[in-house]
């Protein structure tokens, strides 16, 4: 270009007719135009001794190009921001540019994929979202193949994502739970959805008037948000989410190893927090997560008092020793987290209790906050006027003050001395709510049975205040008719012989 430029030059043309002689820049013609051969020769010897930042990662590159010959620039940006973390500082243009030299130099062109999808009008802040479901075959540890089955939610106007994947199909149950745990990460309801047709959602069409499932349609009137409700084979009208799809199956789960369905997800929400909100969008020339710190005032709150998906829900425990429950994050004791730890959330009386997902034994009960956004301490809400011997004689005295109660309450400080401020607070609550005779068996059948939980203490009591309710119930009580939520896995006594051992014959 040098050259030609100088020849041209020579010829008596100006710097115009270079420029459209030669079909570039005007800039490149007036960066040659005055350059002597000397000061040409002396650049382009800087140039090949110029180390490229990208240099040091070119092997890696390059086995990601030969091994994922479809792998976009915009993945390899981002594998290279989670593989090497701060050391790593390269930008998403150089980038492309470096990505796009390799391919041509190696003889590696990228396959051609044509999908076509048309622009909607922008929208106002909290005015409306998309949803989307999808689906992809991925490669496991074991070498085999799985198909997942994706849930993907966008805000059309500041272009902030969730994404959370499955490993079964959708059902009404599972996309509704989705959808409210998508409310809980963006800490609210948009007023309106858009949603494809599917059979989660939608009975049928009936000519305009849509007919929901009906446990869709009872979470819609909880959440109070409208539908609007796509025809089918018709992305255009949902182009923002079937975007979000693709970038999540494409950028995030193409050519990513599957271990299981819990490191899977907090991986793509470390990708949405690193990559999928965090970089500038290619339409809006804005960075989602930024956008979205002003239209999330404009959501709708999330109802407190609705009927959940689930009666119970479950919550990964976050690195930092959280749990997310409505945009909130309850702490829990350090050292709850490990890789892939599962909790169960239950919310009773204003409450939220957090428990171990194997054992169901109680972690910490905390009392909901009505805020958002912010961080529940694990302390701040425990009643420090009473001292734990002081909560453990109100609690005996609610047990009867026998020998049966001390051994109880004894045995539970043995088993979990962390948690014992907040075993004796359980038992207190619960024991206010039932009868003497109640508490009575309860207790009875705990120390019998070696249950050292304030637990199974409250689930043994609201089984037998249901069964004394009940006036078919049979003297003999068949352990396999006590309900599973009652978590009760050992066999049940008479109820004749608790009054008999209560009274010590």
């Amino acid at each position: 270009m040098y050259q030609k430029i100088q020849q041209l030059k020579e010829l008596g043309l100006n710097k115009s007719q270079v420029e459209h002689q030669l079909a570039i820049n005007w800039k490149t013609v007036d960066f040659y135009w005055d350059m002597t051969p000397e000061e040409f020769t002396e650049r382009q010897r800087k140039a090949k001794n110029r180390r490229k930042i990208l240099e040091p990662y070119t092997d890696q590159i390059l086995q990601w190009l030969m091994k994922f010959p479809d792998i976009s620039s915009a993945q390899i940006h981002d594998w290279l921001k989670e593989y090497h973390g701060d050391n790593y500082h390269g930008k998403e243009r150089t980038v492309r540019r470096y990505v796009s030299n390799l391919r041509k130099t190696s003889n590696i062109p990228k396959p051609d994929k044509y999908r076509q999808y048309q622009a909607v009008e922008e929208l106002l802040p909290g005015q409306q979202a998309q949803v989307d479901l999808g689906q992809r075959e991925v490669m496991t540890t074991t070498g085999k193949r799985i198909k997942l089955f994706v849930f993907g939610l966008v805000l059309s106007h500041s272009r902030y994502k969730y994404v959370e994947w499955l490993d079964k199909p959708f059902t009404a149950q599972t996309f509704t739970l989705f959808l409210y745990r998508a409310f809980e990460f963006i800490g609210g309801v948009p007023k309106e959805i858009v949603f494809d047709q599917d059979r989660v959602l939608a009975v049928s069409e009936n000519y305009g008037d849509i007919i929901h499932t009906e446990e869709f349609e009872r979470f819609r009137r909880n959440m109070k948000f409208t539908v609007y409700l796509c025809r089918g084979n018709d992305p255009e009208s949902k182009g923002k989410i079937e975007s979000v799809v693709k970038y999540a199956k494409q950028n995030y789960a193409a050519h990513r190893v599957f271990d299981n369905l819990v490191l899977w997800n907090e991986g793509c929400i470390d990708w949405l927090n690193r990559t999928g909100n965090a970089s500038i969008h290619a339409t809006t020339k804005k960075v989602p997560a930024e956008v979205f710190k002003s239209e999330q005032e404009y959501l709708q709150p999330i109802p407190t008092i609705i009927n959940k998906p689930e009666d119970s829900l479950t919550r990964n425990v976050r690195k930092d020793n959280t749990v997310l429950y409505l945009s909130n994050r309850y702490r829990v004791p350090k050292g709850t987290y490990y890789p892939g730890r599962e909790v169960e959330l239950k919310v009773k009386d204003g409450y939220l209790e957090i428990l171990d997902i194997e054992t169901k034994e109680l972690i910490i009960i905390r009392k909901i906050s009505t805020k958002k956004g912010v961080i529940v301490p694990n302390r701040v809400e425990r009643d420090y006027s009473h001292k734990i011997d002081e909560l453990r004689k109100q609690a005996l005295a609610m047990l009867g003050k026998g020998d049966k109660g001390t051994c109880f309450l004894d045995r539970i400080k043995q088993e979990k001395p962390r948690y014992i401020r907040d075993q004796l607070q359980l038992i207190i609550k619960e024991a206010e709510k039932y009868s003497e005779l109640i508490i009575a068996q309860a207790l009875d059948y705990c120390v019998q049975k070696e249950l050292w939980s304030a637990v199974e203490f409250r689930n043994v009591l609201e089984y037998l205040e249901q069964l004394s309710q009940d006036i078919d119930a049979p003297d003999i009580i068949d352990a396999d008719a006590i309900p599973s939520e009652y978590r009760i896995k050992t066999e049940v006594r008479d109820i004749k012989a608790y009054t008999a051992l209560y009274e010590g014959s």
